[in-house]
């Protein structure tokens, strides 16, 4: 702990803004230690995991909302400037049929994420500390909640940045009607993230529920919204190679897409940590 307060003092010695990002959901070690607020199988009650072997804690435990602010708040203690939040989503692959949410029942999964996401953006207000939220790049476009409980305009309202996943390789064939999107890397973050800067400053919103109010069969599916900064929106870009190549032409590519979306700030992200140098400018 000392070492790192050390260092985040050296990082903004050099006046390098520092992120914390912490994985929320999928906690296998949590999950081991808290069985009772895990995700469980519906055939016999143990713990659920998906293709991976990895298990997830019940969106709607909120004993476990306790720990993931207590955890945030230490964090931002030693000298984080902002807490990014990761996998704050339902499990999206393994035997879904088998799954149980024994926490969250009679609740959608996209209202018992934006309960979460308020109770993390209200404990959190008093430490100052910016917030953010990782989301699936489909959340820019789709209007559902991609049956993982994300979505774009119920995470809007609770954090200082919304940075949606939108690498090429992770969206399906023929997506926007291009056969291989890897293969139109500046038109899949363009596309994508201007249609989420359209609906950040949108003033009605046809998300089936919103801000806690329940869809009737009389009730309209259009609601007003709060207009947002469209540059609350940072995008996740691709700088690592899976499906095709991605080198400085593709991750340039997705960075001016990003621009000429109207944003002013985006990721890159590799597993590896391992980026490419020739696809920056030097400010």
């Amino acid at each position: 702990m000392t070492d790192l307060k050390k260092f985040l003092a050296r990082l903004h010695e050099k006046n390098i803004y520092a992120i914390a990002r912490i994985t929320v959901f999928q906690d296998p070690y949590y999950a081991k230690l808290h069985p009772e607020l895990a995700v469980l199988k519906k055939s016999d009650g143990t713990v659920w995991k998906d293709f991976k072997g990895l298990s997830f804690i019940d969106v709607s435990a909120k004993p476990y909302w306790e720990y993931i602010v207590a955890l945030s708040k230490e964090a931002h203690a030693i000298g984080f400037d902002e807490l990014n939040f990761d996998y704050i989503r339902f499990p999206s692959d393994g035997p879904m049929k088998d799954i149980d949410y024994s926490w969250g029942h009679g609740i959608s999964k996209a209202e018992a994420l934006e309960h979460f996401f308020a109770y993390l953006h209200d404990s959190l207000l008093p430490t100052g500390a910016k917030l953010s939220a990782d989301l699936f790049g489909m959340t820019a476009t789709n209007n559902d909640d991609l049956n993982i409980g994300q979505v774009l305009e119920r995470a809007l309202p609770y954090f200082d940045y919304i940075s949606p996943m939108v690498y090429p390789s992770h969206y399906p064939p023929l997506f926007n009607g291009w056969g291989n999107p890897n293969e139109h890397v500046y038109d899949v973050v363009h596309y994508s993230m201007s249609r989420a800067a359209e609906r950040a400053v949108a003033t009605t919103t046809p998300v089936e529920h919103f801000g806690g109010v329940r869809v009737g069969t009389s009730t309209p599916a259009i609601y007003t919204k709060e207009v947002f900064d469209k540059n609350k929106l940072r995008p996740w870009l691709q700088d690592f190679s899976y499906g095709g190549n991605y080198g400085a032409t593709e991750v340039r590519a997705q960075i001016q897409a990003t621009y000429d979306s109207g944003l002013n700030s985006w990721f890159l992200w590799d597993p590896k940590n391992l980026y490419t140098k020739e696809a920056l400018k030097a400010e």
